[in-house]
């Protein structure tokens, strides 16, 4: 801004669309109803909180009586066990989108934990705050984004992320922490090495105003859109694209397509000392990290293990879409998924003596 110039600044709430979760408690839920994997037994009860308050006073209302507590948003990245979860279930279901928008600074928006983050991210591509538009088509809800530091297509969400409030519970008292102090790294965050600690209350951005979206920066995603890799393009044109591009993958949920039924990518994609990569095969993928190591690709290692698209012979089996998604074919149990996942990640570390690490929180289950 130079001398004489004045910024036009509005405030507004605004709401994704999307349903609106019922408050109240239920004995006895079978979890499946409440994952895309669609497996996982029954908690003793689960809470519905819509506000900020009762999400708080349930997680502490548990704690208090002794019982465990999970706190689930919109299962997206989870497998429950299928004796299910001894304790109360917490389902995340507060609301609310606020953005103060300034000509000069961009647009400051926060968003509650239980808003959906695809809704979300419609919104921001609509109102044109840019930076985010790589990240369509993620399911799940705005609380579980800087747990994981959700990201695809070149796109973390930790590149826009200004603030995330809290709520610790382990001192019983709200906690705000800047993007700097978020510890976030890939698909991981100080949230998610401390599991079970803080309740994520809002995420607050910051976003550039613009039509135009962020700088590409995954070469298969400027390929679709015929453009150079650090090309900006309409952030329109781009949410289409990912859509697709994850359509195609089996990663846009859809209830009639079996490929959907999942957790997503099943396994992260290996981050790789360079001692230990230069043991890759030669046309291994190799994408070399700031900090000197490698990262390779979780799925190209799967797929010369000898496990293709479509693997599998029973009730659970990997996507005919994309290789790293385990998938429910119907009627899959959470044991059914476990044991083929055991048997890709042990086929995978036989060929390449690399151990993968598995991507959803496993409850009451272990890999």
């Amino acid at each position: 801004m130079t001398d004489g110039q004045s910024c036009d600044v509005t405030s507004r709430s605004l709401t994704a669309s999307g349903d609106d979760p019922a408050p109240g408690v239920i004995a006895g839920a079978e979890l499946a109803e409440w994952t895309t994997l669609r497996v996982g037994g029954p908690a003793d009860r689960v809470v519905t909180a819509t506000t900020e308050i009762e999400l708080i006073e349930a997680v502490r209302v548990a704690e208090q009586a002794g019982q465990p507590v999970l706190v689930l948003g919109g299962g997206s990245n989870v497998l429950i066990a299928d004796s299910g979860f001894p304790g109360t279930v917490v389902r995340v279901g507060t609301r609310g989108i606020k953005a103060d928008v300034s000509s000069c600074s961009g647009a400051t928006v926060t968003v509650a934990a239980g808003e959906d983050w695809d809704a979300f991210v419609a919104t921001a591509v609509e109102q044109e705050w840019s930076g985010i538009e790589s990240l369509s088509g993620i399911p799940g809800l705005m609380g579980g984004t800087p747990i994981q530091n959700v990201g695809a297509y070149g796109s973390e969400v930790a590149q826009t992320i200004a603030r995330v409030r809290t709520f610790d519970r382990t001192t019983g008292k709200q906690a705000t922490f800047s993007v700097a102090d978020c510890g976030f790294g890939y698909r991981t965050s100080r949230f998610k090495a401390e599991p079970g600690r803080y309740l994520v209350l809002e995420v607050e951005f910051q976003f550039t105003l613009g039509s135009l979206s962020a700088p590409i920066r995954y070469a298969e995603l400027a390929r679709v859109l015929g453009v150079a890799v650090g090309a900006r393009v309409p952030a329109v044109d781009v949410r289409q694209a990912v859509l697709d591009l994850r359509a195609g993958k089996g990663m846009v949920l859809d209830p009639d397509d079996h490929d959907t039924w999942s957790a997503g990518s099943f396994f992260t994609n290996p981050v790789l000392s360079a001692s230990t990569a230069v043991d890759l095969p030669p046309d291994a993928p190799r994408f070399q990290q700031p900090d000197g190591r490698v990262k390779t690709s979780a799925a190209w290692l799967i797929e010369r293990a000898g496990f293709g698209k479509g693997y599998g012979s029973g009730r659970a089996r990997l996507s005919t879409k994309h290789t790293l998604a385990l998938t429910n074919r119907g009627d899959s149990t959470a044991a059914d998924l476990l044991a083929l996942a055991r048997e890709v990640r042990a086929g995978v570390e036989q060929r390449f003596g690399i151990t993968l690490v598995p991507e959803p929180v496993l409850v009451e289950c272990t890999l």
